[in-house]
């Protein structure tokens, strides 16, 4: 069975500094944040990688990984495809003198003529873990309803940044690891006992989204195009400058209509990305230590072989 891994790269960071972020090197070998998940995508079995851009940044981007990692890939027996998301590729006209992108919601829409079966979907910028693909890749090979989500839960104490504030989906779920709620946090900072919001104690143990999802079938594709239209049709028009057709937002909606359930994977591995600038060092380092502690090779994609 064909798993499929979407991989979100079409944003340029706007906290810091300007420039592409996802194709910034955070190793001593020249390997970026999406070259890790990969590599643990593969690892946990996936045998196919999309990755979601745009057309503008498409020569920067092969430059500094498309071509590099197709022909690993390919290697490996791993198909890579593109998916390119467009500002006009909506249903209905474009606002005048719109130019936000419309979000994570129509990003993994714009891939879906490169999903064939059951898929995952992360963020280019962001290290996940080992673990954490190990366990979506398990549930997307069992059988599993085309509603029946998943989602990679993390803990919150994992996802902290040393140097600002940052937002998180703090997730709550029942007793057999069902989500019932995701209440997205905006400015938790990281205090000597935890975590806070404006002062208030957050549990630093609670488990948080990472824009980490999973999908059994690619049926989940008519979901998105449906409510986007919807969105289009509905929100738009209340704010159409501003307004984002967001994933994590639309699989909220979908849960509290019961239309979806989604079912929290639990990992423990350390969450890391560059919210501020002054991330990447922290990210750098850690992920330095752990090629020099033995988890990752320095020829990173070398203990892995074709099945």
């Amino acid at each position: 069975m064909e798993t499929t891994l979407l991989i979100m790269a079409a944003g340029i960071g706007s906290r810091f500094g300007g420039g592409i972020k996802q194709l910034a090197g955070v190793d001593d070998y020249g390997h970026i944040i999406m070259d890790y998940s990969i590599h643990d995508a593969v690892e946990a079995g996936f045998d196919r990688v999309v990755f979601i851009i745009r057309r503008d940044i498409e020569a920067d981007f092969r430059a500094a990984i498309g071509d590099r990692i197709e022909a690993v890939l390919t290697r490996l027996g791993v198909s890579v495809g593109y998916a390119f998301q467009a500002l006009n590729d909506i249903p209905g006209a474009l606002p005048e003198g719109r130019s936000k992108p419309w979000g994570t919601g129509q990003a993994v829409l714009c891939a879906r003529e490169q999903v064939r079966g059951p898929f995952a979907v992360i963020n280019a910028d962001d290290y996940y873990g080992k673990q954490a693909f190990v366990n979506l890749r398990r549930y997307l090979i069992e059988r599993h309803g085309d509603i029946s989500l998943c989602m990679a839960g993390f803990i919150l104490r994992n996802t902290l940044s040393e140097h600002g504030g940052v937002t998180r989906g703090l997730c709550k779920a029942d007793d057999q690891s069902y989500l019932t709620e995701v209440v997205e946090t905006a400015d938790i900072v990281k205090t000597p006992d935890g975590a806070s919001v404006n002062g208030t104690p957050v549990d630093p143990e609670a488990r948080v989204s990472m824009n980490m999802w999973g999908f059994p079938s690619p049926a989940f594709m008519d979901v998105l195009e449906m409510n986007f239209r919807r969105f289009f049709d509905e929100t738009v028009p209340k704010n159409p400058q501003k307004a984002e057709y967001l994933l994590p937002t639309l699989i909220g909606a979908l849960l509290k209509r019961g239309e979806v359930t989604v079912r929290v994977l639990p990992t423990a591995d350390k969450w890391y990305g560059v919210t501020y600038a002054e991330d990447r060092a922290a990210v750098a380092e850690s992920i330095n230590r752990m090629v020099s502690d033995g988890l990752y090779k320095a020829d990173l994609y070398s203990d892995l072989t074709k099945d």
